[in-house]
């Protein structure tokens, strides 16, 4: 049973029999949980120092009701048996600095590289525990930065557009005539043409389709500097994908720089300090172009995990399922 991620609801209408209660015969008497060692301190931390690897990933994942929970993995494992290497209640560095030191100095000085996002507690993390250990901000916690200044000035014309047509329906009601209100090229409202532009601003140019591309025109024409912010956003992501000399993607990022500074564009400047605090971590992605996708795919299985069991009230014990099949 602890092969693959299932519960015991999941095997109602094959076996006919009461899911809950073979769930909880399971944990009582089918399963060795109550001999688990580390049964009594699962609630708030987990370790398999054994599962260590030269390459780490660490991240954040939430179990039930908002709480925290860091994750350290091992890469090499791509997410099999042998994955996980800590679950810590939290992400409070302190807590999970202490937590990561009973493993032994020795073997976290073995380990190379570790990849993670922004987060200063993440990086403490890193620094304390593995510190001979390179450590990598993901190039994706980066894009999305810029993203989400993109959209964010999208969404802000957007809401403008709104109240623009509201008061427009306003007037035509009081001057007692119908409201039309005026269509672009190819039929989209203002409103419309706002809302509807946002996934094709995630995709680089040749990936649109014929309508993206018509409607990617009309947008660009109409707002200038969305247009600005998505040739800022694709040139970044175009550093990452394309870029593969370090010295090289520092030259590129330092014109990128240049021009955020001469857009104005008061939340691409903050995405610049961003960068601009933690541009040795991100330029160490030029060195194995090693990413944080490891990382998210193990909180995927760990969410649809967490969805055969329709939420997660026993901690410990699902903790004690998830380390059974990844630790």
């Amino acid at each position: 049973m602890d092969k693959y991620p299932i519960s015991g609801n999941s095997l109602e209408k094959f076996y006919q029999i009461d899911g809950d209660r073979f769930g909880q015969q399971y944990k009582e008497h089918l399963s060795d949980y109550y001999q688990w060692e580390q049964r009594q301190h699962a609630q708030e931390w987990i370790l398999f120092p054994e599962n260590i690897g030269p390459f780490l990933s660490i991240d954040e994942t939430s179990l039930s009701n908002g709480d925290l929970y860091t994750v350290i993995t091992n890469k090499e494992r791509n997410g099999k048996k042998g994955t996980l290497i800590a679950m810590i209640e939290g992400t409070n560095a302190d807590k999970v600095i202490s937590i990561l030191e009973q493993i032994p100095e020795e073997k976290r000085h073995e380990v190379i590289e570790v990849t993670m996002d922004m987060a200063p507690s993440m990086h403490k993390i890193v620094r304390s525990c593995f510190p001979k250990a390179s450590r990598v901000i993901d190039r994706f916690h980066v894009q999305k930065l810029a993203y989400d200044a993109m959209q964010e000035m999208r969404i802000a014309h957007r809401w403008n557009a709104i109240n623009d047509e509201n008061d427009q329906i306003q007037e035509a009601r009081l001057t007692h005539r119908p409201y039309v209100p005026i269509r672009f090229g190819n039929g989209d409202t203002r409103k419309q043409l706002l809302a509807r532009s946002r996934y094709l601003l995630f995709k680089s140019p040749e990936k649109w389709t014929d309508n993206q591309k018509i409607r990617s025109r009309i947008l660009f024409e109409q707002y200038p500097d969305i247009q600005k912010a998505y040739s800022l956003t694709h040139a970044l992501r175009l550093i990452f994908s394309k870029t593969h000399e370090k010295g090289i993607a520092y030259t590129k990022l330092a014109q990128w720089f240049n021009d955020v500074s001469d857009s104005e564009f008061k939340s691409f400047n903050t995405i610049s300090a961003a960068i601009y605090t933690h541009y040795p971590e991100i330029l160490n992605f030029f060195d194995n172009r090693s990413t944080n996708a490891s990382a998210e795919s193990f909180n995927s299985k760990i969410k649809a995990f967490r969805t055969t069991f329709r939420g997660v009230i026993d901690i410990p014990f699902f903790l004690f399922r998830l380390s059974k099949i990844y630790a």
